[in-house]
């Protein structure tokens, strides 16, 4: 009886900590339907830049000025809030293949862990979406944009730092990937939050921004 109890102790552990470090389920990428449209109203009314560089992801791009932080740069921004890489995966056809783009800085994985993705899950979702971007665009850069930290996920930075470990290893490991820590100059040398954000403790304020934008810079050279 007492092999049969632990037996069954070991078999209800393992399940449990199956079920916790399993997949999250991507939400509903139609909720962007509407954002996505948009793109594509503005895009049969406007020229877009060609050789452009392309910035996609989350609200961190959304509310992000790229063109005015980036004078002079043929810059397209499609960054619709709340998005996950799942999204961007979804979307791909209507946010990153139209423009042809020369360079492409992708900010995602913020939502992803956010919403209770692990660090693991965002790595695989990354891979997928530079396997698919590199086979139509094999000498297109694609720099990812490290995750942030921020007042309201401060708890999940661990799993954050993580997946940032993931995808810059990766990255410096495979041609044409580039990853861009603008993570750091969010932290003070004691590893604190400095006051870079607005009210909601997640996106960046002005400071925030200038920060990122100095950072950023030289990959766009």
């Amino acid at each position: 009886m007492k092999k049969y109890i632990n037996a069954l102790v070991f078999v209800t552990v393992l399940c449990l900590s199956s079920e916790a470090y399993a997949d999250s389920p991507d939400p509903n990428p139609e909720r962007f339907s509407k954002d996505i449209n948009t793109f594509a109203v503005w895009d049969s009314k406007n020229t877009f830049p060609e050789n452009a560089i392309l910035f996609v992801g989350s609200s961190s791009v959304l509310f992000w000025p790229t063109a005015t932080a980036f004078p002079g740069k043929p810059i397209i921004n499609r960054g619709f809030g709340g998005s996950e890489i799942s999204d961007v995966i979804y979307f791909y056809d209507q946010v990153i293949k139209p423009y042809a783009p020369t360079k492409i800085f992708l900010y995602a994985g913020d939502n992803d862990v956010g919403h209770g993705k692990m660090a693991d899950q965002v790595f695989e979702d990354y891979k997928e979406l530079v396997t698919i971007v590199q086979s139509d665009f094999p000498k297109v850069d694609l720099i990812y944009i490290s995750i942030k930290p921020s007042k309201l996920r401060w708890g999940k930075w661990p799993q954050m730092v993580e997946a940032n470990r993931l995808v810059r290893e990766y990255s410096e490991s495979h041609p044409n990937l580039g990853y861009a820590d603008l993570a750091a100059p969010l932290l003070d040398a004691d590893g604190n939050l400095r006051d870079v954000f607005v009210d909601d403790g997640l996106h960046l304020n002005e400071r925030g921004y200038f920060l990122w934008q100095q950072a950023l810079s030289p990959h766009l050279d």
